[in-house]
């Protein structure tokens, strides 16, 4: 009895190298300048100093508003590196090549200067670019952090996004690899002296009707649909109260680069409440009038200004200007900026970002709670001259590690939450 076979009954053993091709998706190794250090010691120091300074725009392994670092001393100079980070604009200036050709390709945008940052800030902060957070050692990790922490984190939706476009591309490849191989084999046997059923199994034509109703088809179109719509549903959920980027339009164009940057004009001047209060208030129009009775336009150009007119008319019809909010936090989180700005001495563009070069302010951290978490697990805790830690600092004086804002309570809910 003669048994009926299909083409499409043939197995696909090459799927299992897809699988292995996936796995190794993304991997790169990168040869890091010999000078950069790798101790934990250089690279914890890092962590902080990146987090600080760094995590708002860059990632170790994938673009984000900057390009991906780790490998960078690989792919630059070790000394420009450090002057690009130092102060990429004044690199950007002088016309070197490199750096212009950066500043183009991510749309001009603007890298604040990190003058502060010492040459062993530097070298810290690359050893972690380099060596920090790697896959082994986050795998090593586990679920939990050393001191038993939820770890953060997981595979960028970009990542996703990727895997999920080789996923499709490889089997789109692996359908033409197998339909070439089918044909040329047909080709073969034909020309074979064969048995009247194989040269009927030989000779058969391809039933694509059959293939796309095949429970195999319907299996992977299905997957492959359901994967797209998970990962949109997750991205959305995600960016549920993320308000990253956000620039309203406000009633008057006031400019940060002018004021905070060109006039250097302290935060504390017009945003009185940061150093004592939960809120960093929005001025009123009578702190403007302060410059603006003598300044009624820029540059000495002659008559006033239209946006200084509008200060003029809020004070004359007794209304107050209806700036357009910002930073906005939920309601169920509590953030006080005296805590933050006078205890902690945190500096402004630590979670507003460059403020001094916005011309229109835009919300430059997500704020979200991660965030905040992961700043509190790495932010080392000034107590030099502040009375008020030494008996914690005492306390902690058995750990070798720095006193962080997770050790005094600030990971705990009702630090944020009513």
């Amino acid at each position: 009895m003669s048994i009926k076979r299909s083409l499409l009954s043939v197995p696909l053993r090459l799927s299992n190298l897809a699988l292995v091709f996936f796995l190794f998706v993304g991997v790169q190794a990168f040869a890091a300048d010999p000078s950069v250090p790798d101790s934990d010691e250089a690279i914890t120091a890092g962590r902080s100093l990146f987090n600080a300074n760094c995590k708002a725009c860059h990632r170790l392994d994938s673009k984000s508003v900057g390009p991906a670092l780790r490998g960078v001393t690989e792919r630059r100079d070790l000394e420009w590196t450090k002057q690009f980070i130092l102060n990429s604009q004044a690199l950007i200036q002088a016309g070197d090549q490199t750096a212009v050709a950066l500043f183009k390709e991510y749309n001009n945008t603007v890298m604040p200067a990190h003058n502060f940052l010492s040459d062993d800030d530097l070298m810290n902060l690359l050893a972690y670019v380099e060596y920090g957070d790697t896959a082994d050692t986050s795998a090593a990790a586990g679920a939990e952090g050393v001191d038993g922490e939820v770890a953060t984190g997981g595979v960028p939706s970009e990542y996703l996004t990727i895997i999920l476009g080789v996923l499709v591309l490889v089997l789109l490849l692996i359908l033409v690899v197998l339909g070439l191989i089918v044909s040329v084999l047909s080709k073969y046997l034909e020309k074979q002296p064969l048995e009247e059923d194989d040269r009927e199994f030989i000779s058969q034509k391809t039933d694509w009707k059959g293939v796309f109703k095949s429970d195999a088809f319907i299996l992977i179109f299905t997957t492959l649909i359901l994967a797209f719509v998970v990962k949109t549903a997750l991205d959305g959920l995600y960016s549920v109260g993320v308000q990253q980027g956000y620039a309203p339009k406000q009633p008057i164009a006031y400019s940060h680069e002018l004021h905070a940057g060109q006039y250097e004009i302290p935060c504390q001047y017009c945003h009185t409440g940061v150093e004592i209060g939960r809120s960093a208030n929005i001025p009123s129009a009578n702190i403007c009038m302060n410059c603006h009775t003598h300044i009624q336009n820029v540059d000495g150009q002659d008559g006033m200004s239209p946006e200084i007119a509008k200060i003029y008319a809020a004070i004359e019809n007794d209304q107050p200007i209806e700036w357009v909010r910002v930073h906005n936090l939920p309601d169920l989180a509590y953030f006080d900026h005296s805590q933050h700005v006078k205890v902690g001495g945190i500096e402004c563009q630590t979670c507003h970002g460059p403020i001094e070069e916005m011309e229109v302010v835009s919300q430059h951290s997500s704020l979200t709670m991660g965030w905040c978490i992961d700043c509190h697990r790495q932010t080392e805790i000034v107590t030099a001259g502040n009375e008020y830690y030494d008996k914690l600092v005492q306390l902690h004086s058995d750990t070798k590690e720095s006193l962080r804002v997770k050790d005094i309570g600030g990971l705990e809910c009702a630090k944020c939450h009513y």
